[in-house]
Order: structure tokens, then C-alpha cells, then sequence
């Protein structure tokens, strides 16, 4: 590591209530040469609030390829950057993390000074495992990018963690619930710190319902329960059989092997696939057995 290069200071910031700043980030946005900030008008309230008169420059999602190089150099040439988002730790959902990585590249000194987060937030009070989890951050917002993610979440045990917009509130449900059963455990986190933060737990079929009669509202820290490790594991002669049931009664392939999905420890595509070899029974009396 250099000896001549400065420091960045990786600033958590509160997620929403400003008592949840810690004395040593203040300390260190107080000393330090200049703040990286997600959104300066954001993080001005902030400072003037803590009385903070430290310079700060942009460093976001738009500019963090023209922006970085300018850090970087600021770095190499011995000063001190504070990294600060607009709420929580930097570097989780946001571009910091390829500044920290460009550091670590460059042998530049990182400290992280730590504080609120809304994913370990949400967590703490949701009332789901957390003996493990997994962070997703933000669903893609459409297309097959979006598909291919929910489906190889459909079988993680782990606790599940997802930020949400209040306008995509209702589709991720509903696509959650498509994808994972209409019974899967979900609590809904929303303005967490603030005035009206609240905790919603329920299945995801509730939240469908509870979402359907009143309009989304703040941000949101979604928390999904994972699947089952006790659901049964069939062999594929089982499985032909049960899918030749179901489709007897008139569901879809698709249909078929999501319900099955549910039940069983196996992905819903190895089990389409399965189904793809079956002959439906309203196509022809022939046993696929």
C-alpha cells in the first residue's frame, strides 16, 4: 500500500431518522478533503444539519464513469474522501463499489466507518430466519432478465431480501407469488426510521390482497421466506406420474409444473422440462408411463 496516497472512508448515513448517524461518521466528514456524494442536495441537508462545512462533489450512477479517475487521482495524490449515499451504507444497490474496487486495484487505503443499513434493518425486526440470507437488491424491472432471476430464486432456502419502489410494489408481488406459491411468508418494510415506518407480515396472496385496497407508500425492504428443505424430493417416475394427474384435470404444463415446484425441493424449469415429455391427456388416452 501507498504511503503518499490518502484514505476512503466508506460513510454509512442514517436511512432515515438523523439521530442513527454514529459521532464517528460526523467525525470524518468533518476532517475530511472533500464528500462523494450519491446526490448533493440530498446530503447538503445532512451536513447543514450536523453543521458540517466539508466541499463535496456528485458521484453517481450517471456520472461514475467520468467521476471516478477524478477520486482516484485526488486519492493517489494524498487526499482524504469521504463515499456517502443518500441513506445507508455505500456500495449496496449503488455504483460505490466500483470506487472501492478501483481503490483496492490501486493499493489506496479503504476504512469503512459503519452504520445503518436498510437490508440488516428489516432483517432484525422481520421475524424470518436469519441465520442466512440473501441480498438481491432490486428485481430487473421487466423482460427475461426479470424472469430468469425469479426463477432461480424459486428454490433458495435462504431468507430473501429485495428493495422495492412503491410503484412496482404490486407487480413484484404478484410475480414473487407466481413464482414461489401464494403461501410463502413475506414482510413488507417500509420507511424504515422514519415517522411512519411500518412492518407488514403476512403470505404473499395477503399482501396481494392487503396492496390491492390501498396505494403503496414510501420505500420498501422486502423480506420473502425461503423454501422449504423438507418438501419432498420425488424421482422422475413419480413426478411423470403426478404431472399426467394434473394434467388430466385440465391444468397447463406450466401450470402443472409450478404447482409441483412448490411442493417438491425441485426447480420448476427441471420439471417443465419433465412435463415437455409427457403426453397430455387431453391430447391422447395414451399412458406417458
Amino acid at each position: 500500500m501507498s504511503t503518499s496516497a490518502g484514505t476512503l472512508y466508506v460513510v454509512a448515513t442514517p436511512i432515515g431518522n438523523l439521530e442513527d448517524i454514529t459521532f464517528r461518521a460526523v467525525r470524518v466528514l468533518q476532517s475530511v478533503d472533500v464528500i462523494a456524494a450519491e446526490d448533493t442536495r440530498h446530503t447538503g441537508k445532512l451536513l447543514q444539519h450536523f453543521q458540517i462545512a466539508t466541499h463535496q462533489v456528485s458521484y453517481h450512477d450517471h456520472n461514475r464513469f467520468s467521476r471516478l479517475p477524478e477520486l482516484v487521482a485526488r486519492l493517489q495524490q494524498g487526499q482524504t474522501i469521504a463515499l456517502v449515499t443518500d441513506a445507508g451504507m455505500p456500495g449496496i444497490s449503488d455504483p460505490g463499489y466500483e470506487l472501492v474496487k478501483a481503490c483496492a486495484d490501486e493499493k489506496i487505503r479503504v476504512v469503512p466507518i459503519p452504520g445503518a443499513s436498510a437490508v440488516i434493518t428489516a432483517l432484525s425486526a422481520a421475524g424470518l430466519p436469519t441465520d442466512r440470507f440473501v441480498f438481491e437488491g432490486f428485481l430487473p424491472t421487466k423482460g427475461a432478465e426479470r424472469r430468469d432471476r425469479l426463477q432461480t430464486l424459486e428454490s433458495e432456502s435462504r431468507t430473501m431480501v429485495f428493495y422495492e419502489a412503491p410503484h412496482r410494489l404490486r407487480q413484484t408481488l404478484q410475480d414473487l407469488s407466481t413464482t414461489m406459491g401464494a403461501e410463502r411468508a413475506v414482510v413488507l418494510a417500509r420507511e424504515l426510521t422514519k415517522l411512519h415506518e411500518e412492518f407488514w407480515r403476512g403470505t404473499l396472496a395477503e399482501a396481494i390482497a392487503y396492496y390491492a385496497e390501498r396505494q403503496p407508500q414510501g420505500e420498501f425492504t422486502v423480506i420473502v421466506e425461503g423454501a422449504s428443505l423438507t418438501q419432498p424430493l420425488l424421482s422422475e417416475q413419480a413426478l411423470k406420474a403426478e404431472l399426467h394427474e394434473l394434467l388430466r384435470q385440465g391444468l397447463s404444463r406450466s401450470q402443472a409444473s409450478r404447482q409441483l415446484a412448490q411442493q417438491t425441493t425441485l426447480p420448476r424449469r427441471q420439471i417443465y422440462q419433465i412435463a415437455l415429455a409427457i403426453a397430455d391427456p387431453s391430447e391422447s388416452g395414451d399412458s406417458p408411463l
